[in-house]
């Protein structure tokens, strides 16, 4: 084997392990915002709890696609850092509306025909997981072949990421609570849920990168006429 057959793989590992340090980061302290609104806006205005929430969902968002956009442009030039993070932020607003609009009345549930259930809880659950991918991937089509690929690999991402919050944070809260341990418990599930979404998009994007690198060294070389 060639010396420098190992260049790409490590070069592939570089990316990951750039992309989880900076993605976790981003959505870790992202995620702080969500939590300190939800503080903020049950001790000063519960009715304001879904605005305060959305809005914070928001500035999530845009630190997330901002730390994305950090790592991403080094390998894409080309991709608009201010479209990538605008997506993101609106998707993650979206994203939180849908999930707050699920939990408002959760004993109202039970009441509906099991197949609403179904429809309606599969429908939210397909938005809500993959608002962001969507956005992100209205951006990132044009820069990189077979970027479709993007929209499932972030809604399986946020599938782990919120069934390890889920799995860290719903044990330990327990009803009369003080709010503080409830905000540290959240805050350190949230941190466990940024990186293990941030693993899985990265290996998204190398598999991605790597494969678009594939095609575009297998293309036949462009033909050129007589002039």
């Amino acid at each position: 084997m060639p010396r420098g057959a190992s260049l790409p793989a490590r070069a592939d590992s570089r990316l990951l392990l750039t992309w989880v340090a900076w993605v976790s980061a981003g959505e870790a302290v992202g995620f702080l915002a969500p939590a300190l609104a939800q503080v903020a806006a049950t001790l000063l205005n519960p009715s304001m709890v879904t605005a305060a929430l959305v809005a914070a969902g928001a500035a999530e968002g845009a630190l997330l696609g901002w730390s994305q956009a950090h790592v991403l442009t080094r390998r894409l030039p080309a991709l608009s850092a201010a479209r990538w993070i605008a997506g993101t932020a609106v998707a993650a607003a979206i994203a939180w509306f849908i999930g707050l609009l699920l939990w408002s009345d959760p004993e109202a549930w039970p009441a509906w025909p099991l197949g609403a259930q179904i429809a309606v809880g599969a429908l939210a659950a397909a938005v809500l997981l993959c608002s962001i991918g969507f956005a992100q991937w209205l951006e990132l089509r044009r820069h990189l072949a077979g970027s479709g690929w993007w929209v499932a690999g972030t809604a399986a991402a946020w599938c782990v990421g919120l069934s390890v919050f889920f799995a860290v944070a719903t044990p330990l809260w327990q009803p009369g609570q003080a709010l503080w341990l409830t905000l540290v418990i959240g805050v350190c599930a949230g941190a466990l849920m940024a990186v293990s979404m941030a693993v899985v998009t990265g290996l998204v994007l190398v598999r991605m990168l790597r494969a678009a690198s594939r095609r575009a060294t297998s293309a036949p070389p462009a033909r050129y006429g007589a002039v």
